[in-house]
């Protein structure tokens, strides 16, 4: 089997720091309540997986992730710069310490499963880059077989067009390229309500959602 790894790209649970979209609706104590859920979410669907680096900006709020830290996960920072230049810091770190697959998701997407990773490790063994599409335009995940870092390159982050771009990115490099299923990820009022009706369950903040 080769050797991979999940890079779970994640905000440090700081009051006014995350989810400020939603916060419009929910203002910020209610931002954090429900960010803090979606790490909750992620943190028991991921449970299972070895070896997860959760990688958190900013660099210096690390011990405010301990409490989603599962058995043998690790923390690191994600470093200075926008997130085109984080991610391929990662990317690169992750393929010199001798790692042959890489998958990076985000923490906005509640509905990945360990499926859903799994997929990724199974397409990984054929195709260079993989790309789980999210409903926005962007993506909920990424996976790398090397350093392809050129394909966070030149990318309007946080548009409609980072799907789009980032294939063609790929295609000019000549990568070879895997579609994930598409999944919604939770950033307005409107994605969070979708996502609890989904769920079919009535949110009431869990204990670490009110620490």
């Amino acid at each position: 089997m080769p050797t991979s790894r999940l890079i779970v790209f994640v905000r440090a649970p700081q009051l006014g720091a995350v989810k400020t979209r939603l916060a419009v609706a929910l203002g910020p104590d209610g931002a954090l309540a429900a960010y803090r859920r979606l790490l909750d979410t992620l943190s028991h669907s991921l449970k299972h997986l070895p070896g997860v680096e959760l990688r958190h900006t900013p660099d210096s709020a690390g011990d405010l992730l301990q409490p989603w830290l599962q058995p043998g996960w690790t923390l690191a920072g994600q470093g200075s710069g926008p997130l085109g230049e984080r991610l391929s810091r990662a990317a690169e770190q992750a393929f010199q310490d001798g790692v042959e697959q890489l998958f990076i998701i985000g923490s906005d997407s509640p509905e990945i499963t360990k499926k859903d990773i799994e997929s990724a490790w199974n397409a990984l063994r054929t195709t260079d880059v993989v790309l789980g599409p999210a409903e926005d335009g962007g993506y909920w995940g990424i996976g790398l077989r090397g350093p392809f870092c050129e394909v966070f390159q030149s990318i309007d982050w946080s548009t409609p067009a980072v799907l789009q771009q980032t294939l063609a990115r790929a295609r000019q490099a000549n990568r070879s390229i895997t579609l994930l299923r598409t999944l919604s990820d939770v950033d307005t009022e409107a994605d969070w309500q979708a996502w609890l009706r989904r769920v079919d369950s009535r949110w009431t903040p869990s204990r670490k959602s009110t620490s």
